[in-house]
């Protein structure tokens, strides 16, 4: 179940106020803060320098509370767990698509996890719907650009996509990181394909001990053209966990169920 997120409704601000705030000209009404209405009881025989100071006390309060709104409508909600694997989605400000994030704990050591992800030779536990993958540029452990297409149920048109990679590790914590997003320009746009341009993926690896990683897999990707909703609600919620769990059985050596 998706939990709801918090919302804040005027009446109830004033609830249990029984004075009834002047609004300055020019403030809308939900910037007026619970503490500027307490404030302005206070100060109501003040001098006009000390309004003035009460409305930069609406002001900030009020937009602080905004920013406060906007961090919690940016939150993770958690939407399913399978075989260990956590999915949870946020909705992205200006966007429709949803972002998605995957947590999973893997047994094995968070560098032999790295190598694994930022290894683009190393394709065999990737999306299973590529049907090509060309590797232009790979450094070890740095760098890594590459193409993909994507095979898609028809009669939606295939998908292709230009990859850029940086990977690093924090010697002090040795957290791993494995980050990609589009490259433009890589190759022409094919015709008889749809590019994707809107793309992120960000693989976190930390050590929890010596033979396990906790591995978080954070991405936004929209598909771009007209696309049915379950192909997209397919890649926000399914596709992580296959891809995870498909790490997850290469590194353990256990065979798919």
């Amino acid at each position: 179940m998706v939990i709801p997120l918090f919302s804040i409704s005027k009446t109830n601000l004033f609830k249990s106020l029984r004075y009834q705030p002047r609004i300055p000209p020019g403030v809308p009404p939900f910037l007026v803060h619970p503490l500027y209405v307490q404030e302005k009881c206070y100060l109501a025989e003040h001098s006009t320098v000390m309004k003035h100071s009460t409305v930069r006390l609406i002001l900030s309060s009020g937009f602080a509370l905004l920013t406060s709104l906007s961090v919690l409508a940016q939150s993770w909600d958690f939407i399913k767990e399978k075989d260990g694997i956590k999915i949870y989605t946020r909705k992205e400000a200006g966007n429709s698509i949803k972002s998605y994030m995957g947590v999973c704990e893997i047994h094995a050591p968070a560098e032999k996890v790295f190598s694994m992800i930022e290894d683009v030779n190393n394709t065999e536990w990737w999306d299973k719907n590529l049907n090509q993958i060309k590797v232009v540029l790979y450094e070890k452990h740095k760098r890594a650009k590459y193409y993909l297409v994507y095979d898609l149920p028809w009669p939606v048109t295939d998908r292709d996509l230009c990859v850029d990679v940086v990977a690093k590790t924090d010697p002090a914590t040795g957290v791993c990181k494995v980050i990609a997003g589009p490259l433009p320009g890589l190759l022409p746009e094919n015709n008889d394909l749809i590019r994707i341009k809107d793309y992120r993926q960000i693989w976190t690896i930390t050590p929890v001990g010596k033979e396990m990683a906790h591995v978080v897999l954070e991405g936004h990707v929209d598909p771009a053209g007209s696309i049915p909703n379950w192909i997209s609600n397919m890649v926000i919620v399914d596709s992580p966990i296959k891809v995870m769990s498909g790490l997850r059985q290469r590194l353990e050596k256990k065979q798919p169920k």
